[in-house]
């Protein structure tokens, strides 16, 4: 189960991700790329290309293993995604459900 709380570590890349990856693309993309340990608690968000699909990867220390979250909009982009110099941001819980949650553009219909 994933708990998403106001102490969970998130970490939103700010890059647009290959979304043709599976749980074990995402990982090595954590791993080799963002010289990140994907088993460290922290969830990873990345948005697609088109700004239609988010996807998280988190590890389940409980179980133990990776999940791999998918949301696609049926219609409109998400907006307000962060951007800057570093290819990882730091977002709040309650900002990541507001991103989930159908914060689009709908003027992208």
């Amino acid at each position: 189960m994933i708990h998403l709380t106001a102490s969970t570590p998130i970490r939103v890349a700010t890059d647009r991700a290959d979304f043709r990856k599976g749980i074990d693309g995402f990982v090595a993309l954590c791993q080799h790329d963002l010289q990140q340990n994907p088993r460290s608690g922290t969830l990873y968000v990345f948005l697609n290309r088109n700004a239609t699909m988010v996807r998280i990867l988190a590890y389940d220390q409980h179980g133990p293993g990776y999940w791999l979250m998918t949301k696609r909009l049926s219609k409109g982009h998400y907006r307000g995604w962060p951007g800057g110099s570093s290819p990882l941001s730091p977002m709040q819980a309650h900002r990541l459900r507001q991103l989930l949650s159908g914060a689009v553009d709908s003027r992208d219909d």
